[in-house]
């Protein structure tokens, strides 16, 4: 990671909105000749005990998933928006061009669950974005082909052991060049140098001049 202390967001609660936010994550891990990675929805559990723990499902015997029962160590990428900052903007336009942008890396530790906690966390998943009043809610779904799906389908929880994240949000610019990078990005328009621009008006780290 572009590790830099003015890049980094020390608010607790806000990393794990973040995560939330972008739930959607990468999962990946090693097998014996190249990484893998899977893509999915992620449960965000953080316990009585301060224990943070991502909690989802993926198919079985898939190359994820036998690199994961043989290695149960993993990283996981949240990714939010991310959008190009031109050095045109700056007070001085000789210098080179970034990319503003936040992410959050989580490594833990990967344990499956039985046939009851993949049933709990397909459960989970489907009332949380389909609700229970749907006609595709978890509750009116067959119970056979529920037992189906659980022949080709794994629970898991990840119990985070670190957190890393880069929120690069032109800190280090001046608060002068900060305030018309972000009128430049909302004239862009696009969604995501919106959400930049949104996310730089409410930064809280001190400016950094350089």
């Amino acid at each position: 990671m572009y590790k830099l202390p003015y890049f980094t967001e020390k608010d607790g609660d806000k990393i794990i909105a973040f995560m939330k936010e972008n739930s959607f994550a990468i999962i990946t891990g090693l097998t014996d000749q190249y990484p893998v990675a899977t893509h999915i929805p992620l449960e965000i559990v953080v316990t009585d005990e301060g224990k943070m723990l991502l909690a989802g499902h993926l198919m079985k015997n898939t190359d994820h998933h036998k690199a994961f029962v043989k290695n149960e160590n993993v990283l996981v990428i949240f990714n939010g928006p991310h959008c190009y900052v031109s050095a045109s903007w700056y007070n001085n336009p000789q210098k080179a061009s970034t990319w503003n942008y936040m992410t959050v890396h989580a490594k833990g530790k990967i344990i499956f669950t039985d046939e009851e906690g993949t049933f709990e966390a397909i459960k989970a998943v489907t009332n949380k974005y389909e609700g229970v009043e749907t006609a595709a809610a978890f509750n009116k779904m067959p119970k056979e082909y529920i037992m189906q799906m659980l022949k080709a389908i794994i629970g898991f929880t990840i119990e985070i052991e670190s957190l890393d994240n880069v929120f690069k949000l032109s800190q280090n610019k001046t608060q002068q060049e900060q305030i018309h990078i972000i009128e430049q990005l909302k004239k862009r328009g696009d969604e995501n140098s919106v959400k930049i621009a949104d996310q730089m008006e409410k930064l809280t780290v001190p400016n950094r001049t350089n």
